[in-house]
Parts: C-alpha cells; sequence; structure tokens
C-alpha cells in the first residue's frame, strides 16, 4: 500500500474554505456510492450542509456509508441520526463511548481512536487531510478558519483508500455483532492519468500498518538534501524522529517547524514545549502560529516529497490511534503546500528565538517536563491496555 502509484491528479484544498464545498459537490455529483470516515461530525451549519448532501444523495438511490468515531463525534448527534439514517445512510460508530467520564487503566484505551478523514465518491474521487466536519470557524477567535489542508485525488491511488475503508467498515460490523456481510466486488486498479503525479496513501493502524506513516516520513527526512518543513498542530514525536532532524541539520539541511502557539489542550501544549529547547540548541527554526488554531499535519521536503493527512506527529497519533495521509512527490504540488507555510510563517507566526527561549522563567520549564512526564506515563498505560487490535 506504501508504494507510490504514478498517474494521479492531487489538488490542494486549503483550510475549510476550500474543502467543504469541493466535499459538497462531489457528494452532490455521486451516481453509485459515498463512503466518508471522520472524527468528529459537529450538528452546525457546516456539518449540516454535509450530512444533507449525504441525505439527498441516499435518497436519490446512492449506496451512502458513514463511518464516525465513538469519542471525537460522541456517538453522532440525534439530530443528524434523525436526518441520515430514515435518507437510507447507513451510520456506523468506531469505538462507541458508553462510559464518557469514568476514568479507570483500561479507559486509556479510549485513545485508540478513529483519527482519519477519508472520503471516497464513486471509487473514483477521494478526500483526504486533516479537517473534521465541523465549522471551521467555531471556538476561533479570529476571522480565519482553522489553520489545516486536505487534498481531492483521482487516479490509481484512489483503490487503495477504497480498500481501507472497506477492511475498517467489516472490522467496526464485526465488533458491533453483525453478521457477516455478503463479498464485495474486488476493486480495480485504477487507470492512471495523463499528466498525473506520483502519490500513495498511507494509514497507520494496530496491525499491518503501524508505522507506515512515520516510516514514510523518516525516509523523506534522512534523505533530505536542502530542506525540511513540517506543520503540526501537535508534535511530540520519539527520539528517533528528533535524532533524525537534528543529524539532518548537521549535515546543513535546513528545518523548519510551524507549530500551534496557542494553548488549545493545555498539557500538549505544554508537552511539546518541552522540547523545543533542545531543538533550537541543535539549529533546529520553530515557529510558533498565532492566527488562530493551527490544525494542519503536513510536510514538505526538498521543495519536491509532501505529504498531507490526519497524522500528527504525536504519540496518539503514532503510535494508537488509525490515520491517513497522502504522500506525494511532484514538485508542482510541494510548491504550492511550501508557498502557504511560507506565509503562514512569515506573517501569522512568531519565531522562536533560542536566547529568548533559555530565560524562560523556571516555572514554565517546570511546567513543560510536568505535562511532557504525564503524557509518556498515559502513553504507557493506554499502550498496555487490551482490544489494541481494533
Amino acid at each position: 500500500m506504501t508504494a507510490l502509484l504514478s498517474g494521479n491528479q492531487v489538488v490542494l484544498l486549503e483550510t475549510g474554505d476550500a474543502f467543504f464545498p469541493a466535499l459538497a459537490a462531489a457528494i452532490d455529483g455521486a451516481r453509485r456510492s459515498v463512503h466518508l470516515e471522520t472524527y468528529i461530525f459537529r450538528h452546525d451549519r457546516t456539518a449540516d450542509g454535509i450530512a444533507g448532501a449525504l441525505a439527498s444523495a441516499a435518497r436519490r438511490g446512492v449506496e451512502v456509508r458513514l463511518l464516525v468515531d465513538g469519542f471525537g463525534s460522541a456517538n453522532l448527534a440525534p439530530a443528524l441520526r434523525r436526518l441520515l439514517e430514515p435518507a437510507g445512510v447507513e451510520v456506523r460508530v468506531f469505538r462507541p463511548e458508553r462510559e464518557r467520564f469514568r476514568l479507570r487503566r483500561d479507559r486509556l484505551r479510549q485513545l485508540r481512536r478513529l483519527h482519519r478523514k477519508l472520503c471516497v465518491i464513486d471509487e473514483q474521487i477521494g478526500f483526504c487531510g486533516g479537517i473534521n466536519i465541523q465549522d471551521d470557524r467555531d471556538g476561533v477567535d479570529t476571522a480565519a478558519p482553522r489553520f489545516d489542508f486536505a487534498v481531492r485525488v483521482e487516479g490509481p491511488v484512489v483503490a487503495d483508500m477504497v480498500r481501507a475503508q472497506r477492511r475498517l467498515w467489516r472490522l467496526v460490523g464485526w465488533a458491533a455483532g453483525r453478521l457477516p456481510e455478503t463479498a464485495m466486488s474486488a476493486v480495480p486498479d485504477g487507470a492512471p492519468l495523463p499528466g498525473g503525479v506520483a502519490a500513495a496513501f498511507l494509514v497507520r493502524d494496530n496491525l499491518r500498518y503501524r508505522r507506515s506513516i512515520e516510516d514514510a516520513y523518516l525516509t523523506a527526512i534522512e534523505n533530505a538534501n536542502s530542506e525540511i518543513v513540517l506543520c503540526h498542530a501537535y508534535f511530540l514525536p520519539g527520539r528517533r524522529f528528533r535524532r533524525a532532524l537534528r543529524e539532518a541539520v548537521a549535515r546543513g539541511v535546513r528545518v523548519r517547524l510551524l507549530l500551534q502557539g496557542k494553548s488549545e489542550h493545555f498539557w500538549m501544549h505544554y508537552a511539546m514545549r518541552a522540547l523545543y529547547g533542545s531543538m533550537v540548541d541543535a539549529g533546529i527554526e520553530i515557529h510558533d502560529y498565532q492566527a488562530g488554531w493551527l490544525h494542519a499535519k503536513v510536510g514538505v521536503v526538498d521543495r519536491r516529497w509532501a505529504t498531507v493527512g490526519s497524522s500528527n506527529l504525536d504519540p496518539f497519533s503514532l503510535l494508537l490511534a488509525r490515520e491517513g495521509n497522502i504522500e506525494i512527490a511532484d514538485d508542482g504540488f510541494a510548491a504550492r503546500l511550501l508557498a502557504s507555510l511560507d506565509l503562514a510563517m512569515s506573517a501569522r507566526a512568531v519565531a522562536v528565538r533560542p536566547e529568548l527561549w533559555a530565560r524562560r522563567p523556571l516555572h514554565e520549564r517546570l511546567l513543560s517536563w510536568l505535562a511532557y512526564g504525564l503524557a509518556r506515563f498515559a502513553l504507557g498505560v493506554a499502550r498496555a491496555g487490551w482490544g489494541q487490535f481494533l
């Protein structure tokens, strides 16, 4: 699944302002099937518009399947179910939350979530990225939407997206006690499109593809010759990943990180900042995004390799959650994504200065390391829990 396939059309969609109209148009044009997966499906104006498009597609005879995460979507709002299910939309929930606020050792298994955001229409058009089905300005204290990305893809890579969705749909059905479904038709490999680019669909799961996304990043970083730019809402990678970045700097590669500068999740925010000192000391440039909420999970290496998807570079995404990314090898696509990141770093972010960072108050340093320790402890408990294969 991780091999690059040639002949794909990949369109970059920046923020929900580009993503939601493109998604709604594709659903409205569906003739046979729509299969949507998301971590969050809110009950707001934006989400209601997508729900309406799904319901309309189902009413005209399109097979519509919706898979949501039981924690992120809180088992889906009843109002949305009343719209979707009578129209013929089949809804399933990944790991339903029945005791949401009860904390036990095995409750930390709730970190094993469906975090990927995928949609495939007619098994020909795919969407993959980091944007949930919700108002992109909900909770944002500026006029700008969350800074995030998705891609619209056509070509051979879509077949791998279809296979991944089918596997998880069946697995969730079996876990809910449903009878085995009738055999599905084989997914044909799509024909390469003229002028298309090389791309691959990457998943992270708890079975065969446990490290596919992380390994793709590491391969690109370890082979980088000139520049690495990573943009992530949550950045708390392991030692191997941090070492790869330091070694890239040591051999003359410029490494820039665009990270969330605002405290959206208190403990994760401070845990991330525990790593800032060692990274800036190694020559890694860090830019804290300040123009609103940063929710992106993207990277560009050597202005040639790029990835867009749902996977952050933190323990939750790399070791626990189900994620999906598109990997692209194309100068033009990489240039478009890099131009957006360059603008964000220059106009919407603040550079972390090593000399100022070293003079932080002692209480801030202690808070960061306490948060980092708690994050690592929670990860260890979660990984020791049972039920890891769903």
